[in-house]
């Protein structure tokens, strides 16, 4: 059955402490400073009261977000000129969290007791102990959108998505990572009457060991206006939500990893953190050394049955993605077609006769104007078959039709759809959807179109290896494209020995009951319909047991 809350254990000699009264029990009885860094989005408030009032020594309070440099020198330190015009995005942030400040605050040490720096940047004043509270992204993009979440170095100020996603993130994300080899604690806030905390060594510990061994982030779904119900009637998810559109399995930058006994005791760290912590071990050597700390392939779904048909957009290709938005790589995307139906489809690519400057004109009076368009005109459609794969290069315009579940298994940046029509469709608040189109029409390749589309975009799957009872099939590769897609064919009991060659694998149950994944080191890790799977680099030599009595597929990206 599919799991909604995947759970490790922490190493054995991790100290995992919840409450309130546990955790002030972990402050110093002698004089110390304590910082507590985190993102915005924690409770800074709840966490200051509760901790002094729990405390069993005298605690002084210093937030830091009152120390911050005037908004107006934020806003000129971390947003460059020509990202101000741009409505949509910004180029990716590299600044540091001093950036912040005019000055750091350099308060007197306590003669007794413990003094408490807290808030984003925490970690820069002079202090005895280091905790980071986090809460994971997810809660941050939920109350910006809401209209009651702030930004970074911005408190009191209505926060936007746009400094959330391209400025906050990037810069939190890099300060976190710093953070990591020398944190004394790591506090979880998502319940802010119920903390827990994993100390330092245990944390580092625990992410060492998930490392090397095959791990599974917590899944979770977003709501859109095109969104379906496939996974909550399928997978369990929330039912009393408007849909469950956009699945994330596995998107690095926002995923997390439950480390625990149990709800009440059980902290969800960041995925990131095995990335950057133990970068060879979960890449692999080669990977490391093209991305970084980067995990550069992601896994998610897009729901739409019994909701509408996706926007028609593109991604940017990757000069436009390095110079404009500042990735390093860009958003190649593939879809593998979970779920569809007799009559539904998948749009991708130039129609042969496509006139991209009819295309253009109507693409801005249905933006301008409210002018329908058909996207037919312009678009190819192909026959949404389950088990199918399109691949989708940067550039390339495509949607998911209406009626289908999508495992989408692309690149890891995810947050650059540039739209060219969106069916006259209003947002949650019933104003237009935002159409940056002409980033759109700035990426669209046009070279790309009629037949070289189904030859080049919807492949025909390849036999690679086989043995009793199971088949290893290449789904789909381009050269321009840093990942393929490959499906392992098992029939009922069927077990397939595979290994990662010093590079990560991707895995997901596409059909069938389930699998186990069996390690040489001897890790079992089941693997129901529908979930996700990371497959270190470390992990070498493993092995797929269907489980059930029907056949099972399961899907698998690497990068070449």
């Amino acid at each position: 059955m599919y799991r909604l809350d995947p759970r490790y254990p922490p190493t054995p000699a991790t100290r995992l402490t919840a409450g309130w009264s546990a955790v002030a029990a972990l402050l110093p009885g002698g004089p110390a400073t304590l910082a507590v860094d985190g993102p915005p989005a924690t409770d800074w408030e709840a966490l200051a009261a509760r901790l002094a009032a729990a405390s069993p020594v005298p605690v002084r309070t210093l937030d830091l977000r009152a120390h911050y440099a005037p908004p107006e020198q934020v806003r000129r330190r971390t947003e460059r000129p020509e990202d101000t015009a741009d409505p949509y995005y910004c180029r990716l942030a590299d600044n540091p969290l001093d950036d912040l400040f005019d000055r750091v605050p350099a308060p007197q040490p306590p003669c007794e007791g413990v003094l408490l720096v807290y808030g984003p940047g925490a970690s820069l004043v002079r202090h005895d102990l280091l905790w980071y509270a986090d809460v994971p992204k997810r809660y941050a993009e939920s109350a910006v959108a809401a209209g009651h979440g702030t930004n970074l170095g911005l408190p009191g100020e209505p926060g936007t998505l746009r400094r959330l996603f391209y400025l906050d993130w990037p810069m939190l994300d890099r300060h976190r990572d710093a953070l990591a080899p020398r944190v004394d604690g790591w506090l979880d806030m998502q319940h802010p009457g119920h903390p827990v905390h994993l100390d330092g060594d245990g944390l580092r510990a625990t992410c060492a060991a998930l490392a090397r061994r095959p791990v599974r982030t917590r899944p979770y779904f977003n709501s859109t206006p095109w969104g379906g119900h496939w996974a909550q009637r399928e997978l369990g998810f929330d039912p009393t939500a408007r849909n469950t559109a956009l699945g994330y399995e596995l998107i690095a930058p926002e995923a997390g990893v439950l480390i625990g006994h149990g709800p009440a005791a059980q902290a969800e760290v960041p995925f990131q953190l095995l990335c950057a912590l133990h970068p060879e071990q979960l890449l692999g050597a080669a990977v490391h050394e093209r991305f970084g700390t980067s995990f550069p392939i992601r896994f998610d779904y897009l729901d739409t049955v019994d909701g509408g048909n996706l926007s028609v957009h593109c991604h940017p290709q990757e000069p436009y993605m390095k110079e404009r938005f500042g990735w390093s790589y860009t958003q190649h995307e593939t879809y593998y077609m979970t779920v569809a139906g007799p009559d539904t489809k998948v749009y991708l690519g130039l129609r042969e006769d496509a006139d991209v400057d009819l295309f253009r004109k109507e693409v801005e009076e249905a933006a301008t104007d409210g002018v329908p368009m058909d996207p037919e005109d312009h678009i190819l459609t192909f026959p949404a078959e389950p088990g199918r794969l399109f691949l989708i290069p940067a550039g390339t315009p495509h949607a998911s039709g209406a009626g289908n579940v999508v495992l989408e298994i692309s690149a890891t940046p995810y947050l650059y759809s540039l739209r060219f029509y969106d069916w006259l469709r209003p947002d949650s608040d019933g104003n237009p959807r935002a159409l940056p189109y002409e980033h759109g029409l700035a990426n669209l390749e046009t070279g790309r179109r009629g037949d070289a589309v189904a030859r080049d975009l919807v492949q025909e799957p390849r036999t690679l290896r086989s043995g009793e009872g199971w088949c290893e099939r290449l789904l789909g590769a381009l050269d321009e494209m840093f990942y393929e897609v490959r499906r392992t064919e098992l029939a009922a009991g069927a077990v397939a020995d595979d290994d990662t060659d010093e590079r990560f694998h991707v895995l997901n149950v596409a059909a069938g009951e389930g699998a186990v994944v069996e390690t040489a080191a001897g890790d079992l890790h089941d693997l129901a319909y529908a979930e996700t799977l990371t497959v270190p680099a470390a992990v070498g030599a493993y092995r797929l047991r269907a489980v059930g009595e029907r056949p099972v597929h399961v899907v698998k990206a690497l990068v070449r």
